[in-house]
């Protein structure tokens, strides 16, 4: 005889509605009404741009979101693109951060290590906490794709700007 709580137990949880006593032969199956969730198209120019904030960049900024799953997924995207001389503050992230670069030359750098050029093509990967800044080159506007995770609902920690002289060095 299978009870309702072996059967709870053997379908690990699902609602059960009982036709009858507990211990009823043949309880009666509700499946939950499941989220809807479904797919999602994102059109090219439905998203408004933005202008990278003075606060968290040097030099002309765009950026154009590019997706922000729904809880409980946290991955977030933007293309962001720097005119030539641009670049963002010293940051972090607490989940880390991957670069796609689409086009341009631009430079990457994390605190204490050498500045690296960054092409198309090129994945650059910061781990979680790294202190970092990423730009475009002093003649060429570069253009990557941004992707970090949210934690507690934050993506990135600004600091400091990245002086003239760091970024020239």
């Amino acid at each position: 005889m299978i009870t309702r709580r072996r059967l709870l137990a053997a379908t690990g949880g699902l609602a059960l509605a009982a036709a009858g006593p507990a211990d009823a032969q043949t309880p009666a199956l509700t499946v939950p009404t499941p989220r809807r969730n479904k797919m999602e198209i994102k059109r090219n120019g439905s998203q408004p741009s933005a202008k990278g904030s003075a606060d968290y960049f040097t030099g002309v900024v765009r950026i154009d979101p590019l997706f922000e799953a729904p809880e409980p997924a946290r991955v977030r995207g933007a293309s962001v693109t720097f005119e030539p001389g641009a670049r963002t503050a010293w940051h972090t992230h607490p989940l880390g951060q991957t670069l796609i670069v689409r086009s341009g030359l631009g430079w990457a750098q994390r605190w204490g290590g050498p500045k690296e050029e960054i092409r198309p093509g090129d994945v650059v990967w910061f781990p979680p906490g790294e202190k970092h800044w990423h730009g475009a080159a002093p003649t060429t506007a570069m253009t990557h794709i941004a992707i970090q995770e949210a934690l507690n609902g934050k993506v990135v920690d600004w600091m400091e700007h990245v002086s003239d002289q760091q970024y020239r060095t």
